[in-house]
């Protein structure tokens, strides 16, 4: 039996904080998480590895459920290597799990970008792929961002049947604007194969939200941005999502896409289980050298520190890490707690992985990061086995 244990560490379990504590790992499960004065009565095997950890901070993996590439590497590729790349590449910020995103693209790209982030399942070397997010293309084009309107439809079930059997049915989650005629058809579909549906890209309506929950869409893509703003006459996309505590939302924390101030007031109204920070990170993010594109069109990284379309400023994506993000909350005044759970336990708990990962329990995956105090990963562990270690 493979044994690992982590100790001297201030362990966030994905709900809670515990200080001077250790982790259990038995191959590849976390098997224990015990206070100091129980790790000094045990005793372990031999051949137990041992890492004191110095009071860093330890919990579970984080999960990014919208990101689109980095370190020059992206789901627009077409290509299983690029979407393993990316999955190599993420276990140095802490993440592991993820969702490789899918833009809006012609029709035989969009085919070529769902199959070949499907094939990459199983095939990792890093992070693990959870399923893929479809980001479109049923989506609103008066609110497309950097998206390209020519490749936004209409809702089309024969299309999302299509989509669904190329990913072999591993789609895990899907932003559509509740607005779109026969929206209600397709949640129908989604609600039965397991696929959570998320308001984004969207002009829809206070009451065309309302009609959209009913029909299924629980989660809200990117929140505050590209969406419908509140107005006291007209509470738009964004008051039915502060409205209703039940409803969820992703959260690009880098203050840009959100003003700190904004984030502030999304945690006073969202508990912090509902708020699944994510990156919308795309191809050039970190990346070395060489032409920065994204969606196959050039984009350049702006004193605000977010990408920009050349050829006319607007914002093309995210250059945040999801450990990035973390520390940004905490900067803000949010608690670590809190931070980590929103950026683990919440994206695992919306897309319905919280019985395997997501939390640091006794029975869950050894998917776990260590961080230090400024929340950079000093290890990264997947199914118990380091990928990244620094300590």
């Amino acid at each position: 039996m493979n044994r690992i244990v982590l100790y001297n560490a201030t362990v966030f379990t994905g709900v809670t904080k515990v200080e001077k504590s250790a982790v259990l790992i038995e191959d590849g499960i976390i098997a224990d998480v015990f206070s100091e004065k129980r790790f000094s009565q045990k005793s372990f095997p031999p051949g137990t590895e041992l890492y004191d950890l110095e009071g860093a901070f330890l919990g579970p993996g984080l999960i990014d459920t919208h990101i689109h590439g980095l370190h020059g590497h992206g789901t627009d590729d077409l290509t299983i290597d690029a979407v393993v790349a990316m999955s190599d590449a993420l276990v140095e910020y802490g993440v592991t799990s993820f969702c490789p995103t899918i833009y809006p693209q012609q029709d035989e790209d969009f085919i070529a970008s769902i199959k070949a982030s499907a094939d990459a399942m199983g095939k990792e070397t890093g992070a693990e792929i959870l399923g893929l997010h479809l980001e479109g293309p049923f989506i609103n084009p008066e609110k497309r961002g950097v998206q390209i309107p020519e490749y936004m439809k209409g809702v089309d079930l024969s299309l999302m049947e299509e989509y669904y059997r190329t990913a072999r049915g591993q789609i895990t989650n899907m932003t559509v604007a509740p607005e779109l005629k026969n929206m209600r058809e397709l949640a129908l579909y989604c609600a039965k194969k397991g696929i959570v549906l998320q308001a984004g890209h969207s002009s829809a309506s206070y009451d065309q939200m309302r009609e959209g929950m009913e029909a299924g869409i629980t989660h809200a893509t990117h929140f505050f941005n590209a969406m419908r703003k509140m107005h006291h006459r007209d509470p738009g996309l964004v008051g039915a999502i502060l409205i209703h505590p039940e409803l969820t939302c992703e959260l690009i924390a880098d203050g840009e896409h959100v003003h700190p101030a904004i984030v502030q007031l999304l945690v006073k109204e969202k508990a912090a289980d509902k708020i699944c920070l994510v990156t919308d990170a795309i191809k050039p993010t970190n990346q070395k050298g060489g032409c920065l594109l994204a969606n196959q069109e050039e984009v350049y990284l702006g004193e605000d520190k977010v990408f920009h379309r050349t050829k006319d400023d607007v914002i093309a994506g995210s250059a945040l890490t999801l450990n990035r993000g973390v520390g940004n909350m905490v900067d803000w005044g949010i608690s670590p707690t809190d931070a980590l759970l929103m950026a683990s336990y919440s994206p695992a708990n919306i897309l319905g992985f919280h019985k395997e990962i997501g939390s640091l329990l006794p029975g869950r995956k050894a998917n776990l990061a260590v961080f230090d105090r400024e929340f950079n990963a000093v290890a990264t562990l997947v199914n118990g086995n380091f990928l990244k270690k620094e300590i």
